[in-house]
């Protein structure tokens, strides 16, 4: 899809979703946005240096068995989609002017995405091994240093973002969507040329001519 003015990236939570799209966006010259900047459904449930868990965040992961959770996040992009979908058109059609959009977070599923019928669209998204999302996780939540309580947060959250992967990739596969697999300790720069591929590919948002 050349002149594609919207590059749409999803995938689950510390799939590397916000560094790639930067970078994408760097190449092309776009604007790059998160769907977490219209409305979060409740974060990353553990302390860094510049924030402590709030008391609501504990309490959701703390309280709700993992279908609650999947159904909770599920609902709460159900609900964000029309937002999301705005925006998109706004870049698609032309109503904002200036350059384009790359727009990336877990907001964006599969169905929902591949409806779209607007001009100048693309979509991937990005997929990692259990192993992968884990390490990142643990990392970024300190977990070797971390409370008991902490660590099952921790861990409610991984299995969160690791069931939701599983159903995107269920759809994906359904929907015959590109992906791009970041494993591999693949550097940021060959993933970005690895979306950009795909983008140029696609005859339709998500799909390219040769299939994902």
């Amino acid at each position: 899809m050349h002149g594609a003015r919207v590059v749409l990236i999803g995938g689950t939570s510390h799939a590397g979703k916000s560094t790639v799209a930067r970078a994408v966006a760097d190449r092309l010259g776009f604007t790059c946005l998160s769907t977490d900047g219209l409305a979060r459904h409740p974060g990353r449930p553990w302390r860094t240096p510049e924030r402590e868990v709030p008391v609501h965040v504990a309490e959701h992961y703390g309280s709700l068995a993992l279908d609650e959770l999947m159904t909770s996040v599920l609902d709460h992009y159900e609900h964000l989609w029309p937002r999301v979908e705005e925006l998109i058109t706004s870049y698609a059609c032309g109503d904002v002017g200036g350059p384009g959009l790359v727009l990336e977070g877990s907001a964006l599923w599969p169905p929902r995405v591949a409806a779209l019928t607007l001009p100048r669209t693309a979509a991937v998204w990005l997929v990692a091994d259990d192993d992968l999302l884990r390490t990142r996780m643990y990392a970024a939540g300190r977990y070797v240093e971390a409370t008991d309580q902490e660590r099952h947060l921790t861990d409610k959250f991984l299995a969160r973002s690791v069931r939701y992967q599983v159903l995107m990739r269920d759809a994906l596969s359904e929907l015959d969507l590109d992906r791009v697999d970041v494993g591999g300790g693949r550097p940021v720069a060959e993933l970005a040329d690895s979306v950009l591929s795909a983008v140029r590919a696609q005859h339709a948002v998500g799909r390219s001519s040769a299939g994902a």
